[in-house]
């Protein structure tokens, strides 16, 4: 093989491989740091920035922190997220587990509403005074086992008059 052939291999070989190495690197033009010259100098200014950030009291990235200089990383904000909208959801059905398929199903039901403030209606209420019939009144007694006021009688009766007159 002559000098030339193998020449010749070689600045074929180089080339190929700075063009591989460009087009690993990409249009340095394309970076949106200030530095463009080179992707040492570009990371250089991304790393300045980030570190002006954080020592003059930015946010900094800490899963473990509480404080209000800190934020946690985007894998720990999804975590959290996605574990809060869990417990919201606590279990629900597919098809009422998002407050728009909800108000869907109530808009769709509406005998549900008039049912529910029918039996909201029908509690023993304990901030204000209600008027509830006889039928009620002993259900709700027998609810909690309590007894009617006329079967306990006059709860101011003097039973000290009673005992002064029985031992006289």
């Amino acid at each position: 093989m002559s000098l030339e052939t193998n020449i010749t291999a070689v600045v074929t070989a180089i080339g190929a491989d700075i063009k591989a190495l460009l087009a690993g690197q990409g249009n340095l033009a394309n970076l949106t740091t200030t530095a463009k010259q080179s992707l040492v100098a570009a990371l250089n200014e991304l790393k300045a920035a980030v570190d002006a950030i954080t020592s003059t009291g930015g946010a900094g990235i800490d899963d473990d922190g509480t404080g209000t200089d800190v934020t946690w990383s985007a894998a720990k904000i999804q975590t959290t997220v996605t574990a809060a909208i869990d417990d919201l959801v606590n279990g629900a059905p597919a098809a009422l587990d998002t407050l728009k398929e909800l108000a869907d199903y109530l808009d769709n039901n509406a005998a549900l509403g008039t049912s529910l403030v029918t039996a909201i209606g029908n509690r023993v209420r304990f901030d204000a005074a209600q008027s509830i019939d006889a039928t009620g009144q002993a259900q709700a007694r027998a609810n909690i086992g309590a007894a009617a006021a006329a079967d306990i009688g006059d709860a101011d009766h003097d039973f000290v008059a009673d005992y002064n007159a029985a031992k006289a």
